[in-house]
């Protein structure tokens, strides 16, 4: 009889799937948040661990920052990284959790430097593997000024350190910079922190960038390479990188020349994933006003022609993972007649798999950026659910 009754349930749970997911055998991951979570971020550590990070508001105006790692299928306990209640917490601005391959892992949070509205510090936490704690906040910008700083991304350097990149506003003016556009230009900087807190080779990467768009990065044999949205004087707002070789930083160059104009920061940033051997770039532009995913890859000194992933009814928060030097998997938000989450496999030729769908979702800010990750030969979804009560949900993808 019980026999009978599962054999009932699983036919039941199978014929109540759509073709995307018979297909492409998308399941429900249950979620390490609890209830009043949002901002999750997935990231696979140069250990090897698949790791989510995730905001928790707790009561009053406290907020925590907490952590699980995904082990023999399930989530470990959440662990509480940092907590305050005088962050900034944003729906486009998520902290991150990152981890070299001795298990060393650093965070970071973004926290007031004043009481103007647009004024904050990133705050960077460190954890030794063999230590129960984080470590005391560490402010890797040493401009001091109470302006914008976020947009981090943070890179295992191999060598007990990590390679940061964030956006500046040291260079704008002081004070409520509610038009994001006063005063000078938001500028992308780096610094290499080490895990015993030392910071060291700070430098100004772009000194005129968007000034609120996620920057992204990745690691090579020759040194880091990060990608982030440029702003020219003509408001040209095109996805750029650029490349430290032999310990010298290079000019910043396009990706590709979309030719986007538009005034104002579309909040977008660009996704970077790489092999050995290839790197590919994921972003989402406007120009022209059609809205358009695109994905490049990069196997030489310059990136290919971009590949359109979807031109029908994107509006961005786009991630990418990288399968091997062909392939790539690129995920976006979608505003259709039901907005989704979506994705499919791109490969270098310019073919592509049909689109699939993760989930339904919201279009709102609250939504945050849905993350993607690969896994052991799985990828990894998890995004906000809004309602009375946010929620992070789960998703995990078995590749054929």
């Amino acid at each position: 009889m019980k026999l009978h009754y599962l054999l009932l349930l699983f036919l039941f749970n199978y014929c109540t799937q759509t073709q995307e997911e018979k297909s492409q055998l998308i399941y429900e991951l249950s979620s390490p948040a609890a209830d009043h979570s949002s901002l999750p971020y997935l990231v696979k550590g140069d250990d090897g661990k698949l790791y989510l990070s995730w905001v928790e508001k707790g009561d009053s105006i406290k907020v925590v920052l907490k952590y699980s790692e995904f082990q023999s299928e399930s989530w470990s306990t959440p662990e509480s990284i940092a907590h305050g209640n005088n962050w900034f917490v944003n729906w486009a601005d998520y902290p991150m959790i990152a981890a070299d391959k001795k298990g060393n892992k650093i965070a970071h949070y973004l926290a007031k430097s004043s009481k103007s509205t647009y004024s904050y510090d990133v705050n960077i936490v460190l954890k030794h593997p063999d230590s129960a704690n984080w470590s005391k906040p560490i402010i890797p910008h040493t401009d001091n000024t109470p302006t914008e700083h976020g947009f981090v991304t943070m890179l295992p350097n191999n060598n007990d350190s990590f390679v940061l990149a964030w956006l500046d506003g040291r260079n704008t003016t002081t004070g409520d910079h509610s038009d994001h556009g006063s005063g000078g230009a938001m500028t992308i900087r780096t610094a290499v922190l080490d895990m015993e807190g030392n910071l060291s080779k700070e430098f100004e990467l772009d000194s005129r960038i968007c000034d609120c768009c996620q920057t992204s990065g990745i690691l090579t044999k020759n040194g880091p390479i990060f990608v982030y949205r440029d702003r020219s004087v003509d408001e040209i707002r095109d996805m750029a990188y650029i490349s430290k070789v032999d310990e010298e930083w290079q000019a910043p160059k396009l990706v590709a020349r979309d030719n986007w104009n538009i005034s104002g920061c579309p909040v977008n940033g660009p996704r970077m994933a790489a092999t050995d051997n290839t790197i590919a770039v994921a972003w989402y532009t406007a120009a022209l006003n059609r809205p358009m995913v695109k994905v490049a890859f990069k196997a030489g000194v310059e990136f290919d022609a971009p590949i359109i992933v979807d031109n029908s009814s994107p509006i961005g928060r786009v991630d990418v993972v990288i399968i091997n030097d062909q392939t790539v998997i690129v995920s976006w938000l979608d505003d259709g007649e039901t907005p989704a989450i979506k994705y499919r496999e791109v490969r270098k030729n310019g073919s592509m798999s049909p689109v699939y769908v993760v989930a339904a979702t919201s279009e709102a800010r609250g939504s945050g950026f849905p993350q993607m990750e690969i896994h052991e030969g799985s990828i990894y979804f998890a995004w906000t659910e809004v309602g009375e009560v946010d929620q992070i949900r789960m998703k995990k993808v078995t590749l054929n």
